[in-house]
């Protein structure tokens, strides 16, 4: 049989987070390997490259821990899909932009680096603290404070596939630290 290929981190990231920003409260991560729990001597299924104990240390489950410290980092019951917020015109399926926010937070996923365009009318606070969120190193870079007016443009520094990046928008009357710690 042709073999098309595997998930590889960018995906993973990508199906986690398009899940949780849109309405998910849980998020599954595995593997063929894990799944079957191949071992050597053992006929793998379904294509399962390595052992199950090597891919317990596959970059895309290192990926999971830094969803859930974001998710964790803010509100998490409060939090629903907030797509009004983005106001791109048009975006290839692979670039979708996802949004989900609390009460005093909103989160926005970028999964290319692509420019997001966010109404920030709707946040429905007065001033944002602004952050950058690497779901690939859990690291957070703060931008920016400004008032919540008309629409304002979000730009990576680098964009393509596995570039992805997590926006975070603050109330800044909340006075919270970095997301994701």
């Amino acid at each position: 049989p042709e073999i098309l290929g595997w998930f590889d981190e960018a995906d993973v990231r990508q199906a986690a987070y398009w899940n949780l920003f849109s309405g998910g409260f849980g998020h599954t991560y595995g593997c063929h390997a894990i799944w079957q729990m191949l071992a050597p001597g053992r006929e793998p299924v379904g294509y399962a490259r390595h052992s199950w104990e090597a891919d317990l240390d596959l970059p895309g489950a290192a990926d999971m821990i830094n969803v859930r410290r974001l998710m964790e980092s803010r509100p998490m019951t409060e939090r629903v899909p907030a797509q009004e917020l983005v106001t791109n015109d048009y975006m290839p399926e692979t670039d979708y932009i996802v949004a989900t926010k609390g009460k005093n937070y909103a989160f926005v996923y970028i999964p290319t680096g692509w420019e997001a365009s966010i109404n920030l009318d709707k946040l429905g606070w007065a001033q944002s603290v602004a952050w950058w969120y690497n779901p690939r190193t859990g690291e957070a870079t703060k931008l920016k404070e400004f008032a919540n007016k008309g629409i304002q443009q979000f730009k990576t520094e680098n964009g393509g596939r596995g570039n992805d990046w997590v926006l975070v928008l603050d109330n800044k009357e909340k006075g919270w630290g970095a997301p994701g710690k």
